[in-house]
């Protein structure tokens, strides 16, 4: 296996060809649609088969960008802060996008951290780390399985669920509540949930998702900046008293962005593995492999977070022997760069012990210090308590049955419908 930190600049500048720019239907596969959704592994591995490490592609609509493949690609980006920005405002394809893109919400500048360059990016992003190293991964961890124990006490009487409905979804949501200091009301948590979800989504919805959570986080921070509580929301706030509120909102919502739909597809990618791959197989007679294990596999071969807009090239450039150009704008695939080929070896070594995947990015604009290690805590608590209450839990259907949201930016599932045998017996 090659070096997984080696970040050596896989740039040839003197042998990069002048390739045409992306959208020629003979250069730019398509990343939408209902193939892409459904299989998203075998589109990357057609496009590196066909176009190499850093390809041409078409994203919704027919917009032309560059998609990183490859693992060394990915990491050489991720670092090159100078040649690869954040900004979107360099973007030279603006003029080609309509007003109602779905992936307008996460991609059009504003006041977000995430858009910020330099000292600026790294004052926020820091003060971001701060606030997180204030939670106590114990009483987390205590909170999450509270809240994993009422939402199963609703739904073992029944003998079935759907996870995603039931389960997946509520404990980041719950735990959310908890961290940003929200009301655990049922009804703003479901607007916050389904808001922050279809944000993310493929189609006409999004916008107005992420104005409705924008709208629901910038009365939080309000209130918190009027009067501070112990939880991340104040203490983010009183880390950065130079910003204005609606800086302070834009950052607040980029933390819960990452907190619960991230950390919600995580636990349903794992349960999935677990309940589909006999590697992972949940029996009454025990012999399956660790949560932890299961949590990193899906890390690596079926991340959450699959694909990232983006960068822009701030000067001509060459990346994996393409030419590009200044503005262009360079999405990072995540997922594919997870599974290179020139990573592993043909012979199978597995992921155990190997943390070494970019399923949260990297680099400056990778997740703030804490962040993985918190969505962790919620993900892996949720998936052992439910393991330990319903052991033998069942696929209601056939694996092939199970269908996926259409969002370009995560993979999960919108139904995991399971059975078992029902009890009356709460956690007390």
């Amino acid at each position: 296996m090659t070096n997984p930190q080696d970040d050596q600049d896989p740039q040839a500048p003197d042998h990069a060809p002048d390739t045409p720019p992306p959208g020629c239907p003979a250069h730019a596969a398509r990343l939408y649609g209902p193939e892409f959704r459904r299989h998203p592994a075998q589109t990357y591995q057609r496009i590196r088969r066909d176009s190499g490490q850093v390809a041409p592609v078409l994203l919704e609509g027919d917009i032309d960008a560059w998609f990183v493949l490859g693992y060394r690609e990915t990491r050489h980006v991720l670092s090159d802060t100078d040649t690869f920005g954040r900004d979107p405002r360099r973007w030279n394809g603006w003029d080609g996008v309509p007003p109602d893109w779905p992936l307008m919400p996460w991609v059009a500048y504003s006041p977000m951290m995430t858009f910020t360059e330099g000292d600026e990016h790294r004052r926020r992003s820091t003060a971001a780390s701060e606030a997180l190293a204030t939670v106590d991964p114990f009483v987390l961890r205590g909170h999450c399985e509270r809240f994993a124990d009422q939402l199963i006490d609703k739904f073992t009487p029944n003998g079935r669920a759907d996870l995603v409905y039931d389960y997946i979804y509520s404990v980041p949501a719950l735990a959310t509540a908890e961290l940003f200091g929200l009301s655990e009301d049922e009804a703003g948590l479901g607007a916050l949930a389904q808001g922050l979800t279809v944000s993310f989504l493929s189609d006409e919805e999004a916008i107005a998702g992420q104005q409705r959570v924008a709208a629901y986080v910038a009365e939080l921070v309000k209130a918190k900046r009027e009067a501070p509580g112990p939880d991340l929301t104040s203490q983010f706030v009183l880390n950065t008293p130079e910003l204005t509120e609606e800086q302070q909102t834009a950052d607040v919502m980029v933390l819960m962005a990452a907190a619960l739909p991230l950390t919600s597809y995580w636990i349903g990618n794992t349960l999935r593995l677990m309940l589909t791959d006999e590697r992972f197989a949940m029996t009454l007679s025990g012999n399956r492999r660790s949560i932890g294990e299961a949590m990193n596999e899906v890390l690596w071969a079926d991340s959450p977070l699959q694909n990232l807009i983006g960068r822009y090239a701030t000067r001509d450039t060459s990346l994996g022997g393409r030419r590009i150009r200044a503005g262009d704008l360079v999405v990072l695939g995540l997922a594919a760069a997870n599974a290179d080929p020139l990573l592993w070896p043909d012979t199978p070594v597995g992921h155990a012990g190997n943390h070494s995947h970019v399923a949260f990015s990297g680099g400056e604009y990778g997740c703030p210090v804490g962040g993985p290690e918190t969505a962790r805590i919620i993900a892996e608590t949720a998936i052992e308590v439910l393991l330990d209450r319903v052991p033998d839990l069942t696929l209601a259907v056939e694996p092939e049955e199970l269908s996926w949201v259409d969002s370009f930016w995560y993979r999960c599932l919108d139904s995991l419908p399971v059975t078992f045998s029902p009890t009356s017996v709460t956690a007390g």
